[in-house]
């Protein structure tokens, strides 16, 4: 379900599978070949979203921003923090994005948190079940593992590009559903 929250309506690029049970509120902006899975909710309420090109949100996966601040006379004083997501990346099975950045060719493993202010620069991975607390920044081609979340090792050339291969198997399977 796609749903229009004050004046802003997610904007969807073609070819997107929006599947069943998902909620788009608000100002998200998803790219070309992307897919929403089941259940999932990308809440664009008090500040933006915004997912790339054949990127894929798996099933009951949540995404939320943290809210912009105004001062008395409706002037923005605090940006707050929207979700940017960028191309190719992989977010796995119920996770919480809250308020953060994905660069391009990022996999987000099952269960994995990644919190307000954070950033998972490209060709990286963050390992199941990984909580990356606040404001943490990791620099590209990082294997990011553990709660709280740490640097672990520089990912290898086949593990990049297994990331790769991921968003354009789920590119593969949302075609299949449309």
């Amino acid at each position: 379900m796609l749903m229009k929250f004050k004046d802003k309506e997610p904007q969807i690029a073609s070819n997107v599978l929006i599947a069943e049970g998902a909620k788009v509120i608000g100002e998200v902006e998803i790219g070309e070949d992307s897919s929403v899975w089941f259940n999932c909710v990308l809440r664009g309420d008090v500040n933006f979203i915004k997912i790339g090109k054949r990127t894929n949100v798996q099933d009951l996966t949540t995404l939320h921003v943290w809210h912009k601040a105004y001062d008395a006379n409706g002037a923005e004083i605090d940006a707050g923090y929207p979700v940017e997501i960028g191309d190719d990346v992989t977010i796995g099975h119920n996770c919480v994005i809250h308020a953060c950045v994905l660069k391009n060719r990022v996999l987000v493993g099952m269960h994995a948190v990644v919190m307000d202010g954070a950033v998972i620069e490209e060709d990286s991975i963050v390992g199941a079940g990984s909580v990356v607390t606040k404001g943490k920044k990791f620099p590209p081609r990082s294997l990011i593992l553990g709660n709280p979340a740490k640097f672990v090792r520089e990912l290898k050339d086949d593990e990049v590009a297994f990331i790769k291969e991921s968003a354009q198997n789920y590119v593969r399977f949302k075609n299949a559903f449309l």
